[in-house]
């Protein structure tokens, strides 16, 4: 029985996106766009809306919980390409749930009077672990008020933006403060996690009421109200706050950017919010890409232990282990920088994989060429171009990244054509 209306569509759309992204990449923002800070956010979220499209239409024709994945495997069928996506998939949402902790310790560092980088990494193992715990226990504790998480985290941006509008000082903001194109662009890109979780309402479309009517709508209104409010953050921000002050708070600078209208108690407020937001995050990652690895399980895509699901919980209980350990060597080893391009190059590389999945279906789910290209042209634009600065910038992410791909493509072959042909009779 479908049980989620379009509100309820649309509110898992702003929880994945609003999960703690906004919270840990606000300062990477500014420490490149500066002044264009808005501008980079807006250019992300082209991307995002214009990939919400193909999203929309695949998800009305192919409605599964298996979303991103069933889609994929659709328009490609079951080969080495399909599963080695799929598998760099998971590993994409190991990275999410890095970000997320990361954030979790940075802002959580603000109640304690002298933070250290071991107080740093304690808080990064805590906000994986009581997730994971709770998860074991029982998946649904957070999952129930997911809604009413969503409620007070959004609220509490607006509570913000409305305090802070009359403290912008339009000169912060004005082109003037804008560095050149590329870097604005570049910004945009790095930041493009942040629009990572509208792709979740996908794996919803089962539970959907009127899905023909109703999945469309949640999706490009999730997207467009998320672009609102991260570029009115990103204007009451900068325009509040000098870009020093910024700088020096950059892991937090959300919770700086609440000081001006509502002084120290704006400051615990936001944290507070962040604290939350990545924790309830993390939760629903946790069990989502054990999930994930149980759909590809069963699928014959990765190995069988990942479908042992608990009778009682219905938490496929391995699949949340192997995620929690290792989102805790990720989280422990990789800076917040670092995370944010991986996650935002490994996202920009699966949405421009579906845009071409939609480009190939287009006559099945009656959906607009022009459009299509348009958006597959974009996200790959913006994938190059997130590359590109990254080499420039931090070589070493872009080995973490080609890492992630190259173990995807690897596991694919050997357990594909050694393994599953075994279990499934099929070789590569």
């Amino acid at each position: 029985m479908k049980s989620i209306g379009l509100l309820g569509a649309i509110s898992i759309g702003i929880g994945g996106m609003v999960g703690g992204g906004i919270f840990a990449v606000l300062g990477e923002a500014v420490s490149l766009a500066h002044g264009a800070t808005a501008i980079a956010f807006s250019i992300g979220g082209l991307v995002a809306f214009s990939t919400a499209y193909s999203y929309a239409k695949l998800s009305v024709k192919y409605q599964s919980e298996g979303g991103t994945v069933t889609f994929i495997d659709k328009a490609f069928g079951d080969n080495l390409f399909s599963g080695s996506v799929n598998l760099m998939m998971w590993l994409s949402y190991l990275v999410t749930i890095s970000l997320y902790a990361t954030a979790f310790a940075f802002y959580g560092e603000t109640f304690f009077s002298h933070p250290s980088p071991l107080l740093h990494h304690i808080l990064i193992s805590v906000a994986i672990i009581v997730p994971a715990i709770i998860n074991l226990m029982s998946a649904s504790f957070v999952g129930k008020s997911e809604t009413i998480i969503v409620i007070i985290k959004v609220s509490i941006l607006v509570l913000v933006i409305i305090a802070g509008v009359s403290y912008v000082e339009p000169s912060r903001i004005s082109p003037q403060h804008w560095p050149d194109a590329t870097s604005i662009v570049s910004a945009g890109m790095i930041i493009f996690v942040a629009y990572e979780g509208f792709e979740l309402i996908a794996n919803s479309a089962e539970d959907i009421k009127e899905p023909t009517k109703n999945l469309p709508r949640a999706f490009y209104a999730s997207v467009l109200i998320v672009i609102a409010l991260y570029v009115l953050i990103s204007i009451i921000t900068v325009g509040d706050v000098p870009e020093a002050k910024l700088m020096q708070a950059k892991d937090y600078a959300l919770a700086i950017a609440a000081q001006p209208a509502l002084g120290h108690s704006g400051f615990i407020l936001v944290a507070s919010a962040a604290l939350l937001s990545t924790f309830s995050a993390i939760n629903a990652t946790i069990y989502g890409n054990a999930r994930l690895g149980y759909i590809i399980a069963k699928d014959g895509k990765l190995p069988r232990s990942l479908m042992d699901e608990d009778k009682k919980t219905g938490v496929p209980f391995r699949g949340v282990i192997y995620t929690t350990i290792l989102s805790l060597v990720l989280a422990n080893s990789i800076n917040l920088t670092e995370i944010a391009i991986i996650g935002s190059a490994s996202f920009l590389l699966i949405f421009f994989l579906v845009n071409i999945s939609a480009y190939r279906l287009r006559d099945i789910i009656s959906a607009n060429s022009f459009i299509l290209i348009f958006s597959s042209v974009l996200s790959f634009l913006a994938l190059c171009i997130l590359m590109y600065h990254t080499y420039t910038s931090n070589p070493q992410a872009i080995i973490v990244f080609i890492s992630f791909a190259l173990i995807s493509l690897l596991f694919e072959l050997t357990y594909g054509r050694y393994l599953r042909g075994s279990f499934f009779g099929r070789k590569y």
